[in-house]
């Protein structure tokens, strides 16, 4: 390691103990290859491990694109149709009817999260726990901790995300194979890309635990049982490194060249970063989704973010200049490292055109902590407590074990468990929830 790549190293390497996250992993390619690598940081915070280029990370939601781009092979192949209504191919599962009605979803729609689908993403099983099968997961019912998976919007018209849809996905590819998915996107898309490290290996054999990055929460403090375990797999379930991730971009990078030997065909390699719909701006000037990745600049630009339980990370890659990154972290506070970790890397490999606005984390200050710490009523006969917690606050209501409340300004705290924020008002304390606002006077 250069000089140069010593300063890089510790410039990113600054932000692991300013947002309590343990370990960063990334890589870089230009041109055609990876061109770089590095990491900092703790596999563990309890331990002494340190994070090296071959750390497992979970891809979380980067799960996604790789399951299209296996699907989008399936359909080179003309065993799938992209427009085609889902239902005529699903055997083991049929998107169900909305009251009276029968919705029909296609492929294109599941691929650009515009299916109209519900469940947004997936909140994992501790280490160790029993998981569903994928049709539970559909259908939402035990060991499942999610609702069933149905249309609630109409298809087409507009972005939803939807791990749902994902999943929906996942079935449909299985079903028309008869092959397993974690094996299937193996044969299909890993391999081929010589994506060695890179696995849907839900839960994580025990013989890769020792390569595996342990998850943390907002508080910087390790997941129990180290990570927890997604059934989800298209949706959420990769287990890989910052280069495989590359080394993805870069397949599909050749695919829309229509690079000899490329996996997909031209046509399905620039559809797949044709904007289909209009979606939320994402990291890297992301606001349109194609299909599996999410596009800038009218397809220029493609890639995707992931945030699992104690994960975050992001993808992102520019077809025209060849330059990309992948930068993974292991902690809920990750995606203020990534923001950084891209600018330094942009600065440092001298990406043009790339000039992303950092967000500012403003947090509460310890005399505003001290201050809230005490007993309230949210309604007769209901309260809570607050205690102190690193980065923000430990709340706990009446019969419910406590939560974390993370710091997200100078007055406002939010779970990140449940859709509910703490918010002072002057000398109030507001309890935000579905829209309603509480005031919640002490009664210590």
């Amino acid at each position: 390691m250069g000089v140069e790549d010593d300063v890089l190293r510790e410039q990113i390497a600054a932000d692991l103990e300013r947002f309590a996250v343990p370990g960063v992993g990334w890589a870089v390619m230009s041109g055609g290859g990876i061109v770089g690598t590095g990491s900092a940081g703790l596999v563990d915070a309890t331990g002494e491990t340190e994070v090296s280029s071959g750390t497992l990370f979970q891809a979380c939601s980067i799960s996604k694109p790789v399951a299209v781009f296996a699907m989008l092979r399936l359909v080179d192949r003309g065993l799938l149709e992209l427009d085609e209504d889902i239902n005529r191919k699903l055997t083991s599962w049929q998107v169900p009817p909305t009251g009276s009605w029968q919705p029909v979803v296609t492929l294109r729609q599941l691929a650009s999260h515009s299916a109209g689908l519900t469940v947004h993403g997936f909140p994992g099983y501790p280490y160790g726990e029993l998981l569903p099968t994928t049709v539970e997961i559909l259908d939402g019912v035990r060991p499942t901790n999610t609702f069933g998976v149905r249309v609630d919007t109409v298809p087409g018209a507009q972005f939803r995300y939807s791990g749902g849809g994902t999943v929906v996905m996942q079935r449909l590819l299985e079903d028309v194979t008869g092959t397993p998915f974690r094996e299937l996107v193996r044969d299909l898309v890993l391999e081929p890309l010589g994506m060695a490290d890179s696995d849907y290996a839900q839960p994580l054999p025990e013989e890769l635990h020792g390569r595996a990055a342990t998850a943390h929460d907002e508080q910087g403090q390790a997941i129990p049982g180290r990570w927890h375990s997604y059934p989800e797999l298209a949706a959420a379930g990769l287990w890989t490194t910052p280069s495989d991730l590359c080394r993805f971009a870069l397949g599909v990078q050749a695919a829309y060249a229509g690079v000899d030997g490329a996996l997909l065909s031209p046509e399905l390699g620039r559809e797949m970063l044709t904007p289909q719909v209009r979606a939320s701006d994402r990291l890297g000037g992301l606001n349109h989704v194609g299909l599996g990745a999410f596009l800038g600049d009218g397809g220029v630009r493609f890639g995707h973010s992931g945030g699992n339980e104690g994960f975050k990370c992001h993808l992102l890659a520019d077809r025209e200049s060849g330059f990309g990154a992948a930068v993974m972290t292991n902690g809920d506070n990750g995606m203020w490292v990534v923001q950084r970790a891209f600018a330094a890397l942009a600065s440092a490999y001298g990406w043009s055109g790339y000039d992303e606005p950092l967000d500012e984390r403003h947090v509460a200050g310890e005399d505003v902590i001290d201050g809230l710490v005490g007993q309230y009523r949210l309604r007769e006969g209901f309260g809570f407590a607050i205690d102190r917690l690193a980065g923000g606050v430990e709340v706990t209501f009446d019969g419910q074990g406590p939560m974390a409340f993370v710091s997200v300004d100078d007055s406002t705290f939010a779970s990140s468990m449940v859709s509910a924020r703490l918010r002072l008002r002057g000398d109030e304390l507001v309890f935000e929830q579905n829209g309603d606002q509480i005031v919640c006077p002490r009664v210590d």
